[in-house]
């Protein structure tokens, strides 16, 4: 039988949300473990230019500040774990995880999972992904300053994009595979009355044209009812159709939303088990940026030390009365 490890706090996640909760967790010396997944620093590891993270005024490379965090929570005692989380039990004292064969177990857990971006799968969209295809209008829209750019998708999170994009571009396409939109009435009627959005019904991108040194040049479109094929020139593409919370193995144990994002307290990071915590993409359906993950990371790191020490009152309490 494998051995079992048992540490004060698990952090699953090795985001901008986990590896700060890492940082705070770590300073206050609760000897955490950060779990990192198929994809060790999230989502910024697929992000050329952050210019939006405070502190770099001439701008960091995705991988490299996830690599300056990563290192500066390991600088204050943070442990890591390559791997996958293939069990968990919440329903027991203290939490039971399985991580790819390996038992442990954890006095207060911190899920930072985050939520991956849906794409196309398509090949050409991998290749040119941080140049010039993107899933973050808020990120990455200041790069593409009197660019013509299309935006996929027809949901609320499309015309957000959409509209927010025409800030800095000079035409926005917006290519949607139904006749459509699913957007709200008023979301809709904001990217409608937008002189700098466009519109084409039933086309469905099937190719990103453009090389990683040089960018984006156009998208080849199939059209969805006649089949009839055509091209559009453009130099960035934005992909709206949605992120997925990272949360099915938590599924019958912590509480979601219709999407599976997890709920979290009030204005703190509880779930409904205590002494489990929710920070970053993985519980945030709203603002999806990496200040703000970190900015979770570290409240969901003062929550457990508040549990952990209200837990060791207790126990002491109940000592003293026996």
């Amino acid at each position: 039988m494998a051995e079992t490890k048992h540490h004060k706090v698990i952090i699953i996640g090795s985001g901008a949300a986990g590896l700060t909760a890492a940082l705070y967790t770590s300073r206050a010396n609760l000897d955490p473990l950060v779990i990192q997944g198929i994809q060790p620093g999230g989502q910024l590891t697929i992000t050329t230019e952050v210019e939006n993270f405070p502190g770099f005024p001439q701008g960091i490379q995705g991988p490299e500040l996830m690599d300056n965090m990563h290192k500066q929570a390991e600088k204050f005692g943070t442990k890591f774990l390559y791997g996958t989380v293939t069990k968990i039990n919440m329903k027991k004292r203290p939490f039971e995880l399985e991580v790819e064969g390996k038992n442990l177990t954890c006095d207060a857990l911190i899920v930072a999972s985050g939520a991956t971006a849906r794409w196309l799968n398509i090949e050409s969209e991998q290749k040119l992904m941080g140049h010039g295809v993107s899933a973050c209008a808020t990120c990455d829209g200041f790069f593409f300053k009197d660019r013509e750019i299309v935006v996929i998708g027809g949901g609320d999170s499309a015309m957000e994009e959409a509209t927010f994009l025409t800030k800095f571009a000079s035409k926005v396409t917006v290519v949607h595979r139904r006749d459509e939109l699913r957007a709200s009435p008023i979301m809709q009627e904001k990217a409608f009355k937008n002189p700098k959005i466009d519109f084409l019904w039933n086309k469905q991108v099937v190719e990103v044209l453009g090389e990683p040194d040089t960018g984006v040049k156009g998208v080849r479109m199939k059209d969805t009812a006649t089949g009839e094929e055509s091209t559009l020139e453009c130099q960035g593409v934005f992909l709206a159709i949605g992120h997925v919370p990272n949360t099915e193995i938590f599924k019958g144990q912590l509480d979601m939303d219709d999407k599976g994002y997890l709920i979290t307290e009030g204005k703190t990071t509880k779930t409904n088990i205590p002494g489990v915590f929710a920070a970053g993409d993985v519980q945030d359906t709203i603002y999806r940026q990496a200040i703000t993950a970190a900015g979770s990371g570290c409240m969901s790191a003062l929550n457990v030390q508040d549990y952990l020490e209200e837990m060791e009152f207790a126990e002491a309490k109940e000592f003293e009365e026996a």
